[in-house]
């Protein structure tokens, strides 16, 4: 069967509570947002400030549709941390900022709605 949206998906697999401990997911401030021209995908290279723990990590992010780069300056965003480095054309991105598919299938970032601090876990 094919899918053709993934709001369409069932549930993953179960997992025990230590694997979901086991990703980090924090949240941070976009102290920069440029473009990306070079990526095969839309995309922007994001500096994000994860606070005094994490420090800021730079991270490639396919979310040209729904963001200008003005807009994204100063707002939290939350990112996995503790994947490894990947490198995405010439740009190493450090951490995996998060969003979730529109009906289109465009990134829309996954964010507190009231201000936390930077590098707040999630549970």
């Amino acid at each position: 069967m094919h899918l053709t949206h993934p709001h369409e998906a069932p549930a993953a697999d179960q997992i025990d509570f230590n694997q979901f401990l086991a990703v980090d997911i924090r949240v941070g401030t976009v102290l920069t947002a440029e473009p990306y021209p070079e990526a095969r995908k839309p995309a922007y290279k994001l500096s994000i400030d994860f606070g005094p723990g994490i420090g800021v990590k730079r991270s490639s992010a396919q979310i040209t549709k729904h963001y200008t780069l003005d807009e994204l300056v100063g707002r939290q965003v939350a990112a996995v941390v503790n994947f490894p480095p990947r490198q995405i054309g010439k740009f190493m991105s450090e951490v995996l900022t998060l969003g979730f598919p529109d009906a289109q299938g465009e990134v829309v970032l996954f964010a507190p709605d009231q201000v936390v601090p930077n590098g707040a876990r999630l549970f």
